[in-house]
């Protein structure tokens, strides 16, 4: 599960029997040891080392999907792409600088992205010199303070900075720097940033920028010189991701879909983990667990009776990478149908007496409202209305595709390292897998489930942030700035005429390159402030003065 700033509005919910396990019946009992069997031998799997976290495009990930698919082939389920069981995508990650660029001061190896980066647009060039601030020598790296500049343009709204230091780093080039160290000692705020996305063309010498405090710890005086090691590899980069899809044919008229993703964080070379190991993170929970109840589903629904509508399994990759897999699916779809409804299932292994179920997308057709509720099951269940949130069911609510989304919750070891086999509850995950099946047998009579938009949940709402413009980013975005998907009903985004499509692109000082610049923006804001937003729509740029 990709774990984004979104509030969850919550709605106590009863299901018959909840508090206690029912007396299973002898075959019921029978049927319940084989599901946990099996639960337990396709998360043992798919959350083992061997996997290597199964990160988007990775060798883990191609382990992963050859698994799955065998597992289809056992179950008897038709490839769902033209006679393959694989959908390839391209992702473009950008650009990024490698392990092998470095920068040292007398020996002493910077802290990248802590101490210096470069700018996107910054020439690929090893440079070893002995220089000083205050010089100027030819063939040698020249500093240049921001401070002017900025200070020049502080009330100029056409200011780019990012125009002006390329502009200005040609220049000094051409009077003979063969690099430029960028600083500021001013207290305006520059938006200076290694931009991944950023289309500028390649500049001919290496440009580097210094936060102010790191350049007084490691230059200590304008006068003396110091020993300069500087190597700047910047590449552009794309993995290739796979979904997996299956089928059951039934030659109906609808078909419901079925969905878990199976990447996980890998190493977390993405920097989604939320600890500072540089180890394997197996994602037990998130989300082999959904992978493995879904397979388990598909199982079910194989050898049942339940002929009224065709079964679509498709197994996502780059959830992780903001739900690339599932919307690239829902762009370019493997077969020909009519969608019913989907389910998704994310981190569903982690159920006990302080991680309940919580079942989402329950507002986005009036048939859950009349189905749920007859349903038994032993399972503690929380409701959350909105058809929106961090996984991939959001894709196909986008689409007005009724969706529910089953979730155990999150726990402390979210996005660790920690997130092992061990520590999943199989007699849990049981339960949520055939109370999944009932859902979708207790709607087997229903042709087609109507849709209903639901109230969107808020970006931005957390302890770190006070404030909120009321959207839903696209995750998947590939482009400067922040495009939206959608804005919360009634909120700030709302009134002042922001749309799906839109392009945040900066508030007051602060500049967007991507989600997590629009999240620190957001930080720097408290209620009641007024600033300015800056949007894109199409070829537009829009001004907009809003108060929070």
């Amino acid at each position: 599960m990709k774990k984004w700033l979104i509030l969850f509005v919550f709605f106590p919910f009863s299901i018959k029997a909840q508090t206690q396990l029912k007396k299973l019946k002898r075959n019921e009992r029978k049927e319940k040891i084989e599901i946990v069997e099996n639960l337990k031998s396709h998360v043992s799997y798919l959350a083992s080392d061997q996997l290597e976290g199964r990160r988007t495009g990775t060798k883990g990930e191609i382990l992963a999907a050859n698994y799955l698919v065998e597992e289809y082939r056992k179950i008897g389920l038709l490839p769902g792409n033209n006679g393959k069981y694989l959908q390839e995508f391209e992702y473009y990650e950008g650009k990024s600088y490698t392990k092998k660029s470095y920068f040292k001061i007398n020996g002493e190896t910077l802290t990248a992205e802590v101490d210096y980066f470069p700018l996107a647009y910054s020439a690929n060039k090893t440079i070893n010199s002995n220089t000083a601030i205050a010089l100027k020598e030819v063939d040698n790296p020249w500093f240049l303070d921001l401070k002017d500049i900025l200070e020049e343009n502080k009330n100029n709204p056409h200011f780019d900075v990012n125009e002006v230091v390329m502009k200005e780093s040609e220049k000094q080039f051409k009077k003979g720097a063969n690099s430029l160290i960028l600083f500021n000692s001013s207290s305006i705020v520059d938006n200076i940033s290694f931009s991944k996305f950023d289309p500028s063309a390649t500049l001919s010498r290496p440009v580097i920028y210094m936060p102010f405090k790191s350049l007084k710890k490691y230059f200590k005086d304008d006068i003396t010189s110091y020993d300069i090691k500087l190597n700047i590899t910047i590449e552009n980069s794309s993995r290739t991701g796979r979904n997996i899809v299956g089928f059951i044919n039934n030659n109906a008229t609808h078909t419901i879909i079925l969905g878990a993703h199976y990447d996980h964080l890998g190493f977390g070379e993405d920097k989604n983990a939320l600890d500072t190991a540089n180890d394997i993170h197996n994602g037990a929970d998130d989300n082999a667990s959904g992978s493995a109840a879904l397979l388990e589903i598909a199982r079910l629904l194989k050898t049942s009776k339940l002929s009224n509508h065709n079964y679509l399994i498709i197994h996502f990759s780059g959830e992780e990478l903001g739900l690339i897999g599932s919307k690239y699916w829902l762009e370019h779809p493997t077969i020909n149908i009519s969608k019913n409804y989907m389910i998704n299932m994310d981190m569903v292994g982690r159920y006990d007496t302080s991680h309940k179920l919580t079942i989402g997308g329950y507002g986005t057709s009036p048939t859950w409202g009349s189905v749920l509720p007859k349903l038994s099951s032993p399972l503690i269940t929380k409701i959350d209305s909105s058809g929106t949130g961090p996984s991939d069911h959001a894709s196909f609510y986008r689409k007005d595709i009724p969706v529910l989304f089953f979730f155990t919750g999150s726990h402390s070891d979210y996005h660790k390292a920690s997130d092992d086999f061990d520590k999943i509850n199989y007699e849990g995950m049981a339960d949520v897998v055939r109370l999944i099946y009932n859902i979708i047998d207790a709607t087997n009579s229903i042709q087609k489930l109507e849709f209903t938009k639901t109230k969107e949940p808020e970006m931005g709402r957390s302890t770190r942030f006070t404030v909120s413009l009321g959207v839903i980013p696209d995750y998947g975005f590939t482009g400067e700035g922040v495009r939206i998907d959608g804005v919360s009903q009634g909120k700030l985004a709302e009134r002042i005429g922001l749309a799906a499509g839109d392009i945040l692109i900066q508030l007051g000082d602060y500049k967007f390159t991507d989600v997590m610049s629009y999240m620190k923006a957001l930080s720097k804001f408290k209620k009641g402030d007024a600033t300015q937003l800056i949007i894109k729509r199409k070829e537009e740029t829009l001004h907009f003065d809003i108060s929070f």
